[in-house]
């Protein structure tokens, strides 16, 4: 029995940050999708549509994402079930996108009377990194372990746009930590006064001080339930305060201990292979070929072990999260129901996955010839031809589509299959 579901839809590489906390605190969890929460699964529905035998969970998580994706796949009906069980009395905890879902506006549930704040330069969405943040000390949510502050991770966040008091802040951000970046400039990196300079020459300003001060963690309370919404992603890997601050939370919303100790490290490339399917196992190759691709052209580089940096412009977040999906899938060990569900679906995907490695791999080069040339004659390589590649392999953003969205598709289905019923 799961004491957490996992909101699975449109998570991509985000749902698998979640399941890994989980599982590495040894929570029981299940992934749940739309439909499932539509027909009644958060009221202890089982699928089929049951009478209410199954259990109700203490808490639906909802990871990163787009949250108007999300909204899509839930419908009203979902959208409904969930506020109905967060005011009976549920938990709900979202991160990012999960934080949009909830929030006040349109393709939102409105669990938190807040809204989201937008940005009127985009490049301040481009944020990542580690950010050193103030704790509402003393709250019951905010674990006594850790100090006033505390370096929190965000990955490209949005931001909230308070309303009145009845909203609890729980952490504020305060200063960029050594691994913070702006879209593709590690900021650490950048000598004294390059901003500045950057400022009074061109009047881009792209300091993140508009942060300061700002709330990245809060809670409320719906009916009789309660609300937790985070721009940081306090499921990191490899991340103690923020690991540390999450399963406090957990343990508080359970009623029961949860082990605080960092989610472990994850290396994406060395995940073992328990399932050695050949459609799978050519995919992981072609991936691993346009990132040497991306790599060896000054596109897309490593971060860490689990996270792709990625030139301006380039779709690197997509890319990282068909990796990671194929890779986990490889690591699980199918069912029956699993593989007969893939025997159906396998020439398809082997199929897309082809036309989005060739497709791919013309279009990154075709970008770094368009760098190269630039310069020299800036009409070479077609802008508008740049963009209808990467429109048709993509999608336009911040939509998802073109091939990568069916792919994508394909692989969250796959997963949370296998996942249901894999030892990993």
């Amino acid at each position: 029995m799961s004491s957490i579901h996992i909101y699975w839809d449109e998570s991509h590489f985000w749902g698998l940050l979640v399941t890994r906390a989980l599982r590495a605190w040894g929570i029981p969890h299940r992934l749940v999708r739309g439909k499932e929460i539509a027909d009644g699964v958060l009221a202890g529905k089982l699928s089929g549509g049951s009478d209410g035998s199954g259990e109700v969970p203490k808490v639906l998580i909802v990871p990163g994402g787009r949250a108007k994706g999300k909204t899509d796949r839930l419908g009203i009906a979902g959208m409904d079930a969930i506020c109905e069980y967060v005011h009976n009395g549920g938990t709900y905890v979202g991160f990012c996108g999960g934080t949009g879902l909830a929030l006040t506006g349109p393709y939102s549930l409105g669990l938190s009377p807040w809204s989201r704040k937008g940005y009127k330069n985009r490049l301040h969405h481009f944020l990542s990194g580690h950010i050193d943040c103030e704790l509402s000390s003393g709250h019951p949510l905010v674990p006594g372990s850790l100090d006033a502050s505390a370096m929190l991770p965000v990955w490209w966040p949005g931001r909230f746009d308070p309303k009145d008091d009845s909203v609890t802040v729980l952490a504020r951000y305060k200063t960029p930590g050594p691994d913070f970046w702006v879209a593709d400039l590690h900021l650490a990196t950048l000598p004294k006064g390059t901003m500045t300079d950057w400022e009074n020459l061109y009047g881009v300003h792209l300091r993140p001080d508009f942060l300061d001060g700002l709330p990245c963690v809060t809670t409320n309370d719906f009916g009789k339930g309660r609300v937790i919404l985070s721009y940081a992603h306090l499921e990191t890997p490899a991340s103690p305060p923020a690991n540390r601050f999450l399963a406090h939370m957990l343990s508080e919303a359970l009623g029961e201990p949860v082990g605080g100790e960092p989610v472990p490290a994850w290396d994406v490339s060395s995940r073992p292979v328990r399932w050695d399917d050949p459609a799978l196992t050519s995919a992981r190759k072609s991936m691993e070929e346009i990132i040497n691709t991306g790599t060896n052209h000054f596109l897309l580089f490593w971060r860490n072990p689990w996270l792709l940096g990625w030139r301006r412009g380039i779709p690197g977040a997509g890319i990282n999260s068909l990796y990671s999906l194929i890779c986990e899938a490889m690591a699980c060990e199918p069912d029956n129901d699993t593989l007969a569900f893939w025997a159906k679906r396998r020439d398809q995907f082997s199929v897309l996955m082809k036309l989005l490695s060739n497709g791919l791999t013309g279009y990154l080069l075709a970008e770094r010839l368009s760098m190269t040339v630039f310069h020299s004659d800036p009409d070479a390589v077609s802008k508008a031809g740049l963009m209808e590649q990467r429109r048709a392999l993509f999608g336009r953003p911040p939509e998802p589509g073109g091939i990568h969205a069916d792919l994508l598709s394909l692989l969250e289905e796959l997963y949370w299959r296998v996942s249901a019923t894999s030892r990993q």
